[in-house]
């Protein structure tokens, strides 16, 4: 695993927590490939959405930060391999314990969030 690339790796997945906690859409939107696609489930309630409804969404609602959370958001795994990689993170926020799996792809020289599938856990 490049030292390097997983540095650069973990600094998009921090921007990516740090603008779900904040609610900060642009941020988030600089993490995204905007055509990123999300599946996951919620409770048991399939979702999907494309990276701008999704970026949208969290616009639209009361940031955790807002809501005075504890910022509890960390990289469980990591894993690269060439210009991927994949990451297992855990988000404890609003009410729900949620574990993302993230696609990400170096894309014109930036590592970028091509694809999120995630799920409620207890």
């Amino acid at each position: 695993m490049s030292v390097t690339y997983s540095k650069e790796i973990e600094t998009v997945v921090s921007e990516y927590f740090n603008g779900i906690y904040s609610g900060n859409s642009e941020q988030l939107e600089s993490v995204f490939y905007p055509e990123a696609l999300l599946f996951g489930d919620i409770m048991g309630s399939p979702y999907f959405k494309t990276a701008k409804q999704y970026i949208e969404g969290v616009r639209n609602r009361k940031s955790p930060k807002e809501l005075v959370e504890l910022f509890k958001m960390e990289i469980l795994s990591l894993e690269i391999i060439g210009n991927n990689a994949m990451v297992k993170a855990q988000l404890p926020m609003l009410g729900y314990n949620y574990i993302d799996l993230l696609s990400l792809s170096k894309i014109n020289g930036d590592w970028k969030i091509v694809n999120k599938l995630f799920t409620h856990v207890d």
